[in-house]
């Protein structure tokens, strides 16, 4: 089990002078511009029945934005912000609630400070890579998911489920000496030891027309990417299941990593309003965008800490 050896970041070191500020009601669906946990410590206890989201990928790209997430200099420091940053959202989501949890792994860098062209998948190239974690080797599978679904556990979140998303389309990799990954992890956690899942909801076909079956781990979804977004875009249809079986018609459903706000979508279009958190500006705008065209009087505030 993950043990971090990194001493638990206070609010101040996180973000300096940063004071509780009074909790608004929440009334209807809203865009909130500002850190993640500057914002969720603004939101009223127990007020999100859901929450959908994917954070930065520890090491994977410099978004450029100050306060971001993803390039800390150690794991457990990255781990750490995120434990601590959902250790609110805990506080944020009801007593029955869920939260629904993707992040992707990575392999060592081997100590190299920038990740070369893929042939096959440019983007992937970056300038500055964090060293090799202690304990680990060159060319060594991190495990970040697991890493964190520990740590969370740790804190006290329930660990549930550790759902697996195939992707069909996946990205290839100019790799020749291991399997092309294909899957990351979607975990889904809970505040409680009894919590709202709708099992009937998320029922799926069984081949034999006419019948369904409670829903497996397992869940084939093809990657989409959305114009103009940041690299990693959640697919909606990944995210339609988690708020079918964890939400009602109604509820708040909350991303604290908004990015291009593809759960507001889904939740827009499943009858549930939405918080979405984000720290960049470009993101918050191309979001709007999106959501604007089914509610034209979105809400959208800036957070500042």
């Amino acid at each position: 089990m993950y043990k971090s050896t990194v001493p638990r970041p206070t609010v101040n070191e996180i973000i300096p002078s940063l004071g509780r500020r009074q909790q608004p009601g929440l009334t209807e669906s809203a865009v909130l511009e500002g850190n993640a946990l500057a914002v969720l410590q603004s939101l009223p206890s127990a007020s999100v029945q859901c929450a959908i989201t994917s954070p930065p990928y520890w090491g994977l790209r410099d978004y450029g934005i100050d306060g971001q997430i993803g390039l800390e200099p150690s794991l457990g420091q990255f781990l750490d912000q995120l434990t601590f940053v959902f250790s609110e959202l805990r506080r944020v989501l009801a007593d029955d609630g869920t939260l629904w949890l993707n992040i992707g792994d990575g392999y060592t860098s081997g100590n190299r400070g920038y990740r070369a062209t893929d042939r096959k998948n440019p983007a992937r190239a970056m300038a500055t890579r964090p060293p090799t974690p202690d304990g680990l080797k060159p060319k060594d599978l991190i495990g970040v998911p697991w890493r964190l679904a520990f740590a969370l556990q740790e804190d006290g979140w329930y660990l549930r489920s550790d759902v697996v998303w195939n992707k069909p389309n996946a990205m290839p990799e100019s790799v020749k000496d291991r399997p092309v990954r294909s899957h990351e992890y979607l975990f889904m956690l809970t505040k409680s030891e009894h919590y709202f899942y709708d099992h009937e909801a998320v029922k799926e076909e069984t081949g034999d027309e006419g019948l369904r079956r409670s829903r497996r781990s397992v869940w084939s979804v093809n990657t989409k990417p959305f114009l103009g977004a940041h690299f990693a875009t959640f697919p909606a249809e990944l995210i339609r299941p988690c708020v079918l079986a964890s939400s009602k018609p109604g509820d708040f459903v909350l991303d604290p990593f908004f990015g291009s706000g593809t759960v507001g979508l889904v939740s827009q279009e499943e009858g549930r309003r939405y918080l979405g958190i984000e720290l960049n500006p470009e993101y918050v705008r191309l979001a709007s965008e999106r959501l604007q065209a089914a509610q034209p009087n979105l809400t959208k505030l800036v957070v500042n800490g």
